[in-house]
């Protein structure tokens, strides 16, 4: 199903104290242990905290990591069944600072939803999201981990030094993203879909390929998906018009 529609792109500052991207190997036995760099998935994650409806599917174009990886290791009290506790070591990252772009496209696995493909409305409302640090609380990676997002323009973003600049940085297969079944379209749709790929850096940014383009996909299984009309959920052309004071562009 092709999908001409391409939104402009969109541009955050993301930060926080601590992160845990976890890489999916280490979560078996109870410790975690993050990657060096947020995943696609993650910053999709936190792109649809700050607004999110069914009618987009968000894509994320690149990440520039603006400080120095570092890590911190610590010890986690998680309880157990039987009422007692065990001592698991989760290594975090520590004081991150992100750059982010992405854009929308339409969600073409919602015709019911074609009435509300507005995109001026729509990236209204994302800029006013953004201006307000987010609809839903930020999280780098996991619910301990309390990130904050700032809208940035273009200009600052590609003016943007990082401790990286002038350094090349390969970080091998990762986890890219899941494609799910309300929106994964360009993979069949209808199936939730683990994506891994090749990730580089080059001068501290991390451009990342489109889900369908990785190479490495598997299959988890196949559902259903909620559908969205009027009568479960505001389009954007009501949600301006009861709402105009938190849309109107700064």
């Amino acid at each position: 199903m092709e999908n001409s529609f391409k939104s402009a792109p969109f541009y955050y500052r993301l930060y926080g104290d601590y992160a845990l991207f976890t890489d999916p190997v280490t979560k078996g036995g109870g410790e975690k242990y993050t990657y060096s760099i947020p995943t696609c998935q993650a910053l999709k994650g936190i792109t649809e905290q700050i607004y999110w409806k069914p009618t987009l599917t968000y894509f994320i174009d690149s990440v520039k990591i603006i400080k120095r990886i570092q890590t911190e290791t610590k010890g986690i009290r998680t309880p157990l069944k039987n009422g007692t506790n065990d001592l698991n070591y989760y290594t975090y990252l520590r004081d991150v600072e992100y750059l982010v772009q992405f854009h929308f496209e339409w969600n073409q696995n919602r015709p019911e939803l074609k009435a509300d493909q507005n995109e001026i409305k729509h990236e209204r409302i994302l800029l006013r999201s953004m201006e307000k640090g987010g609809r839903r609380d930020i999280f780098l990676g996991t619910r301990e981990c309390v990130g904050f997002v700032e809208r940035i323009r273009e200009e600052q973003f590609k003016t943007a030094s990082t401790y990286y600049d002038g350094k090349k940085l390969s970080f091998g297969i990762m986890f890219h993203s899941f494609s799910y079944p309300g929106e994964n379209e360009y993979q069949g749709g209808g199936k939730l879909i683990s994506n891994f790929a090749d990730i580089k850096m080059g001068n501290g940014k991390v451009d990342f390929i489109r889900p369908e383009e990785c190479q490495i996909h598997h299959t988890l299984r196949t559902y259903g998906f909620k559908s969205f009309n009027e009568g479960n959920m505001k389009f954007a052309d009501e949600e301006i018009d009861s709402r105009p004071e938190e849309v109107e562009m700064q």
